[in-house]
């Protein structure tokens, strides 16, 4: 499970609209383009500009959680995982999705401890859009101070923990309650979360959502994989963060609703 973080309403995302002339035969002001440095205070990044998906209003990734390597990039890959297989770099904050040039998609992550259990491999075989997210009775029962008010579940949308996209992981024809997902806790990715699974900047998850089919096979590399590869500039990479606690009127009616995914 992600940290819950509200993010703001898509109407405070509205850009405002210019006043009309006031005089009759004043000539029509000329149209200006939608700027959205003057919308949102910053130039976005290539990639993480303003979307729209699915109703929902996706505002751009502020530069400062994009600094290098914090962003999805084609890279040579280095692995050994055959071409449409995804292999998770949990030390050094890594997901790779393999092509079949020799290159693979990288993205950021954050990896929560329960990710860290994540072992060996695992195979996707549902992915939803926008998922609805209730906390595990490991969760309640450990944290409830920060998972209580969430018992009931959050529903999908802005407000849900996972976020855009959830792509789940099975083990044996068995759902292993892992998910690899988006977040809307975007200072988390880089970095080890103390709950939650595999998560991506919501651009990054539906990027990838895109490419992967059903089944996909997922290999995570072990703590002597990932300096092998990346070697100790890069791996172990990040820092461990301390669980948010958010009351749950800021997440749009999050005790109202209840969902069905238990997802860690």
């Amino acid at each position: 499970m992600p940290v819950l973080t509200p993010m703001p309403s898509r109407r405070s995302f509205l850009a405002l609209t210019g006043s009309a002339a006031l005089a009759a035969c004043a000539p029509r002001p000329e149209e200006t383009p939608d700027d959205p440095v003057s919308r949102y205070g910053f130039a976005p990044v290539e990639g993480y500009e303003a979307m729209e998906d699915n109703g929902y209003h996706l505002p751009p990734v502020p530069p400062q959680y994009l600094a290098w390597p914090n962003r999805r990039q084609l890279v040579f890959y280095e692995g050994s995982r055959a071409p449409g297989d995804i292999e998770i770099d949990p030390y050094a904050k890594f997901l790779y999705y393999v092509m079949s040039d020799g290159t693979a998609w990288r993205y950021p992550i954050a990896v929560g401890r329960a990710g860290l259990a994540l072992r060996g491999r695992t195979t996707i075989r549902q992915k939803k859009e926008w998922p609805g997210w209730t906390p595990t009775k490991n969760m309640l029962r450990t944290q409830p101070e920060v998972y209580g008010p969430f018992a009931r579940g959050v529903p999908g949308g802005i407000a849900s923990p996972l976020g855009a996209r959830a792509l789940y992981l099975y083990r044996g024809g068995k759902d292993s309650y892992f998910r690899i997902h988006g977040t809307n806790d975007l200072s988390s990715i880089g970095n080890s979360g103390s709950a939650g699974c595999i998560r991506l900047f919501n651009h990054d998850i539906i990027d990838l959502a895109s490419r992967v089919s059903i089944p996909t096979e997922v290999y995570v590399r072990s703590e002597e994989e990932s300096l092998r590869i990346l070697g100790p500039e890069m791996s172990p990479r990040g820092v461990e963060l301390p669980p948010k606690i958010v009351s749950p009127e800021t997440i749009y009616g999050a005790t109202e609703v209840a969902v069905e995914d238990p997802g860690v």
